[in-house]
């Protein structure tokens, strides 16, 4: 069998595009994976950050749902600390009955926000505390056995809304392994643990009604393009465009040019961002083979979730049905 491959969708919104074009191009890149054969699409639930569009994950994945066919989408994940149980299981028990065996829910414990927008959320630093707790009663509700007397998820799905545990800590994967539900680390930008977590989750595994096996998923960020040259620059203008997001969260708008960013990541500070996004594939489709193989051998991943950052549609379209094929082409 090939390796499984998987997508996280960040819905970026490009410089001088719109949320709109970005859900467009949601749909359009679910579409190519799709074709390519990737196994699901995932969206990260984000809060107040102006390049990216996925806030209102669950509508998202409706929207990209109606316009594909059979690949898998959900949440990569919900930041099931900001809402209640109950209406996460009610969004998500609407989108299994509206498209049935289609429908996943990752589940994460961080704000995904800065600290102003987690209290206009109506979350205290006191919420992901109980993120075991959540995730249980959350569980009751779509499995129709609920913790709660007399409290039901209106509709609950005929089907299955299989459930994973997201994490770049020991946490998470020592949360999964209790509760036996898949593991997802993220380490596409938080790489220090992945190894340590995934032994821990391994070893620390408990079987479950929904999981007999442990189940690795890993994230890594791919440029893979018809030429080196290409892929590299495709590289370059968007990890760019990534550390001026960074630096501009404590700098207002202050215009910074590409050599001004390249001396910076070539700093101490800048070293640290660079090493968020290790784990990176960039060339020719072999290149980009080789490299998510040996990644995935190295942890034993069973799936890897890839996210495209390339800034032009096209490009990120282009990235997926190459490594989509490359990766197809092991299995003969």
């Amino acid at each position: 069998m090939p390796l499984a491959l998987s997508i996280l969708d960040l819905a970026s919104i490009a410089p001088g595009g719109t949320a709109r074009d970005s859900f467009d191009n949601s749909v359009a890149l679910a579409q190519a994976a799709e074709r390519s054969g990737y196994r699901r699409v995932w969206y990260a639930e984000h809060h107040n950050m102006g390049s990216i569009a996925s806030s209102a994950t669950s509508v998202l994945i409706g929207h990209v749902a109606g316009q594909t066919e059979s690949i898998r989408l959900g949440a990569g994940g919900i930041m099931l600390p900001n809402h209640s149980p109950l209406v996460i299981a009610e969004q998500f028990g609407t989108l299994e009955t509206l498209y049935p065996g289609r429908i996943d829910l990752g589940l994460g414990r961080a704000p995904g926000s800065d600290q102003k927008t987690m209290f206009a959320l109506r979350r205290d630093h006191s919420s992901a505390d109980t993120f075991p707790q959540d995730v249980l009663e959350l569980q009751g509700y779509l499995t129709g056995d609920s913790r709660i007397p007399g409290v039901q998820a209106v509709p609950r799905a005929e089907g299955v809304v299989p459930l994973y545990i997201l994490g770049s800590s020991l946490f998470g994967a020592q949360l999964a392994a209790q509760l036996g539900l898949p593991y997802a680390f993220a380490s596409h930008f938080a790489p220090d643990a992945l190894h340590r977590a995934v032994e821990v989750y391994r070893e620390h595994f408990r079987p479950s009604e929904q999981l007999a096996e442990p189940y690795v998923m890993a994230g890594a960020n791919v440029f893979a393009a018809d030429t080196y040259e290409d892929a590299a620059q495709q590289r370059a203008v968007a990890y760019r465009a990534r550390a001026r997001m960074m630096i501009r969260r404590g700098a207002g708008d202050l215009p910074f040019t590409d050599e001004e960013i390249d001396a910076f990541l070539a700093t101490p500070n800048g070293r640290h961002l660079s090493e968020m996004t290790k784990y990176t594939a960039v060339g020719l489709p072999e290149d980009v083979r080789a490299y998510l193989t040996e990644f995935a051998d190295s942890i034993g991943a069973d799936e890897l979730i890839l996210a495209h950052h390339a800034t032009d549609i096209a490009d990120r379209i282009r990235s997926v049905e190459l490594t989509g094929a490359t990766i197809a082409a092991t299995a003969g």
